[in-house]
């Protein structure tokens, strides 16, 4: 080997530490996360909302010099609410290695499908905009929640509209996938454990809005309320359908359906159709996390107005600072994983995560909200009225 051939090689070996740690998604001054969400269709909505928290949080970060001196970068990749297009995706983002992690996915059937991936690949799922049960064992050591459950949901639902408000009758609207089932499942243990059980249910397919057959099945049964378990378009689709029916039960919406876009779907026809929350109340600036993403959101888009959603996403991508933070200057993934599993308890100034070697969940808390005249949000009053 010639001279100056050795050199080249010598310096070639001597960057490949460099090379392997860039295709982590990670450089000396930059950090590059990835997200696999609906961009488009019924579910847009939620993908971008997600996408434009995560973004404001990671801006707020980067005008005060990054992490350790690293600037974090989000690529969201659209999967329509697909299953099979996530996990196309998310197969893309394994093989390339280009991301240190995927953060804020959207929904359960697409998180049931990739998961086992991402788990697989040790690759770090932080923040997945869902409910779902499975995602919460802490085992598979890649997975990070900041919300509750909707077992939780359904339990604060029934526990509203039984306990509190003595209705006996109560119907269910789910999708008819993985995310629906689950919501069926929780609302059925909420019900058993009062000794009672469903009085109608109806379904309808993912990213339609076919919906028309359920309301039908669910009228007859002449319910006091209807649980719902869906997107916002199809949910908004039965709602304004049940109007012109002039079928008014008390209509209850899990956080998933996305709070903002079903208040807009819904017009005049959403007045107080209840939607439980697992995030604060995002025009609380009483609460200084909340202060401080309204500005992130500002400076993120000036004409974006406060909701759950990006508030969620923001807290989402606060958790994944605060896992940066922690890993130190010498980042890899498995150095951010491992921060990710040593966290415990973390204050964003007055919103608050705890975790555990058993507990990958960050919050806990369920309120519900009720959509107001003028299409805004007030929490519903717990006791004597709402």
């Amino acid at each position: 080997m010639s001279f100056k051939k050795s050199i080249l090689v010598a310096a070639a070996l001597a960057a490949l530490p460099v090379l392997a740690s860039a295709q982590e998604g990670v450089t000396g001054n930059s950090v590059a996360f990835a997200q696999v969400a609906a961009l488009e269709g019924p579910a847009a909505a939620l993908g971008q909302g997600m996408r434009l928290g995560m973004l404001a949080a990671f801006e707020e970060a980067n005008a005060a010099g990054g992490i350790h001196g690293r600037t974090i970068t989000l690529e969201s990749m659209n999967d329509t609410y697909e299953p099979d297009r996530s996990v196309a995706l998310v197969k893309s983002v394994v093989e390339a290695n280009n991301h240190i992690g995927l953060i804020g996915l959207v929904g359960t059937p697409t998180a049931s499908a990739t998961q086992p991936i991402a788990t697989e690949a040790n690759i770090p799922f932080v923040g997945p905009f869902t409910g779902a049960g499975f995602l919460r064992d802490a085992s598979h050591g890649n997975i990070f929640n900041v919300r509750a459950t909707y077992f939780a949901e359904a339990e604060a639902w029934i526990e509203y509209l039984v306990d509190q408000k003595g209705m006996k009758n109560i119907a269910l609207l789910y999708q008819d996938d993985g995310f629906g089932r689950v919501g069926l499942a929780g609302v059925t243990a909420a019900l058993e454990s009062r000794g009672m059980t469903l009085v109608a249910e109806g379904t309808y397919t993912r990213n339609t809005t076919a919906v028309k057959k359920a309301l039908l099945t669910i009228k007859k049964a002449k319910p006091d309320a209807v649980v719902m378990v869906g997107a916002y378009k199809p949910v908004a689709e039965f709602i304004k359908l049940s109007r012109k029916l002039k079928f008014n039960p008390t209509f209850v919406n899990i956080s998933f359906v996305g709070s903002d876009a079903l208040a807009k779907e819904l017009g005049e026809a959403g007045e107080d159709v209840i939607i439980s929350q697992v995030v604060p109340f995002p025009w609380d600036a009483s609460v200084p996390a909340v202060a401080q993403y309204q500005q992130a959101l500002k400076a993120a888009d000036p004409a974006a107005e406060p909701g759950f959603v990006t508030l969620e996403g923001y807290l989402t991508g606060r958790l994944a600072l605060a896992a940066l933070d922690a890993a130190g200057t010498d980042l890899t993934r498995t150095s951010f994983l491992a921060a990710l599993a040593g966290l415990r308890t973390v204050d964003f100034g007055g919103v608050t995560m705890t975790f555990g070697p058993d507990d990958n969940q960050g919050m806990d808390s369920v309120f519900l909200t009720k959509i107001t005249k003028d299409g805004g949000f007030q929490p519903v009053v717990s006791g004597g009225g709402s």
